[in-house]
């Protein structure tokens, strides 16, 4: 199955399985990405999604250039939708998503981990966009969510240059959350997703929304959606819950409701 998915505890592990291409995205393959994310955006019993790749070598190393190399204006066009849309599903779905970078993540595969709320890499990752080289630009989102991840002159550098950084520099930069020992990454990504399950699903989902706006939009209307958001928290049992917990020194018991 070119996508796995394993449910554990609230925690859907999304695995890209096309190894002996590095993972690369053929048509198949990335449809197939976003048919399961979609399961998974409306799966409430899904409270946190990791998604990574198959074997030690590559997260996603991009699209399958021989593929690419043979579409036309408007194909690409629509190729560029597609990896546009499950990108999208990744940076708005209502729970949080979270890349655990197992190597090579660069264009399409770089642009994937762009979209997640968090990120975290393997010491022997390298991310890039590289499609300069080809003679094209990004075109899942990676000119945009780049600057707005990193700083713009850093987004500009690879972009425009399309050098791969390893993991180290991409932590300095903010490309990554959190750099760890390849053995390490998955369970450790794991554990921050186990973490982020058992809070309260309806806060994380406003929480998630709300930070989406910061950098785009009018600031003061940001700022009163962020209050809006704030308010309706009280209308929850998870609210109720969380706050009684607190007073009564113990762990919450959250239901997403």
């Amino acid at each position: 199955m070119p996508i796995g998915v394993k449910r554990d505890d609230g925690v859907a592990l999304v695995t890209i399985d096309r190894p002996e291409a590095l993972n690369a995205f053929s048509l198949e393959l990335l449809g197939e990405l976003r048919e399961r994310l979609s399961e998974l955006a409306h799966d409430e019993a899904v409270r946190a999604v990791v998604l990574t790749g198959a074997g030690d070598r590559a997260f996603a190393a991009g699209a399958d250039i021989k593929f690419m190399s043979t579409l036309s204006v408007l194909e690409a066009r629509e190729w560029g939708g597609l990896g546009q849309a499950t990108a999208l599903l990744l940076e708005t779905m209502p729970k949080p998503t979270i890349a655990a970078i197992n190597g090579f993540a660069l264009g399409g595969g770089c642009e994937l981990a762009l979209a997640c709320d968090l990120r975290y890499a393997a010491r022997s990752a390298k991310l890039g966009q590289p499609e300069v080289n080809l003679g094209v630009i990004p075109g899942w989102g990676g000119t945009q969510r780049l600057a707005r991840t990193t700083t713009l002159g850093f987004a500009k550098e690879l972009v425009l240059t399309g050098r791969t950084v390893g993991a180290e520099e991409a932590e300095r930069h903010g490309l990554v959350n959190g750099v760890f020992e390849p053995e390490e990454l998955l369970p450790k990504t794991l554990e921050v997703a186990r973490g982020l399950a058992s809070k309260g699903a309806v806060a994380l989902r406003w929480a998630k929304e709300a930070a989406n706006l910061a950098l785009q939009g009018a600031h003061e209307s940001n700022l009163a959606q962020e209050a809006n958001l704030f308010a309706l928290g009280f209308s929850t049992d998870d609210q109720k819950e969380g706050m009684a917990a607190f007073a009564e020194k113990r762990e919450p018991r959250f239901t997403g409701r």
